[in-house]
């Protein structure tokens, strides 16, 4: 006798219980081992805090959805809430090592064309981020800037970058600037077009305004004018490109590729990167 096929719903609803009994075995696994790690990260952290750091790291937060779904999570928005929060321990990391300036890419341009199931739920999750880094950080030494294209994001999402912002505009301390709606190739266009309006509004004729277009000027209409270029750039979850990434900034950054995905990554995954860093013999583009 032939067996019966499973229906969709049931083997669904099997995958959801093969992949739920695999992450119990990795939580399992996690907590037996959590002594150990923590012995060595703070013998790893105590190494890397006597070499040299970067002063501006710069993290691509990838790998939410994949993780949610190794965890066994079947909500759509599980991974990226896991993913907003882990924010919060990189900032404590980046402050207790001495990092000044941290670059991290939440949402890229590309993403708004997800389907609404995805996407819906994804912008909430960043405006509650942003809202309670407001409240959090209002006062304290955590200054924050958001930057991309935002007109095409929701109200509430917009309303929430300008609190965030205005709430830590004059704090010191570390500096966090957040990417979102961001594409590298956008940044430039605006930039460009950005110097040549203010190279018209100046007088200046338009047989010279190409004349005017030099790295230099261009550099100070980027979306993070004024801040150095980062020396690190990490990314999670595996992938081997930056995806269009901060492409000018990022011309002499180190770079660091790490399969774990971002809810995931640890203190000792950031410190290895660190580690990393200090073992490279940086040669600026040669």
């Amino acid at each position: 006798m032939r067996p019966v096929a499973s229906t969709p719903s049931e083997f669904a609803r099997s995958a959801h219980r093969r992949l739920r009994h695999v992450g119990l075995l990795r939580s399992a696994r996690a907590a037996l081992l959590a002594p150990l790690y923590a012995a060595y990260t703070r013998q790893l952290r105590g190494q890397v805090e006597r070499g040299p750091l970067p002063a501006h790291v710069a993290v691509i937060l990838d790998g939410n959805r994949r993780w949610a779904t190794a965890s066994g999570l079947v909500e759509v928005s599980a991974g990226h809430r896991a993913g907003a929060d882990k924010l919060d321990e990189l900032i404590d990391w980046c402050v207790r090592v001495g990092v000044s300036q941290l670059t991290v890419w939440a949402l890229s341009q590309e993403n708004l064309a997800r389907p609404p199931a995805q996407l819906g739920g994804l912008l909430d999750v960043l405006a509650d981020k942003l809202d309670a880094l407001a409240e959090l950080h209002r006062g304290q030494s955590l200054q924050i800037r958001v930057v991309g294209r935002h007109a095409e994001l929701p109200p509430r999402l917009r309303a929430s970058i300008a609190t965030v912002e205005a709430a830590t505009a004059a704090n010191t301390g570390l500096r966090l600037t957040i990417a979102l709606a961001y594409s590298g190739r956008d940044e430039l266009v605006d930039a460009a077009r950005s110097l040549v309006r203010q190279l018209a509004s100046e007088g200046t004729s338009p047989g010279r305004i190409a004349a005017g277009i030099t790295r230099d000027a261009l550099a100070q209409h980027l979306y993070t004018a004024g801040v150095p270029d980062p020396e690190l750039i990490i990314r999670t979850s595996g992938e081997l490109r930056l995806s269009g990434f901060l492409p000018w900034q990022g011309t002499d950054s180190e770079l660091y590729f790490t399969d774990v995905y971002w809810p995931a990554f640890r203190e000792l995954d950031f410190l290895r990167a660190l580690r990393s860093f200090q073992q490279r013999r940086r040669r600026y583009g040669r």
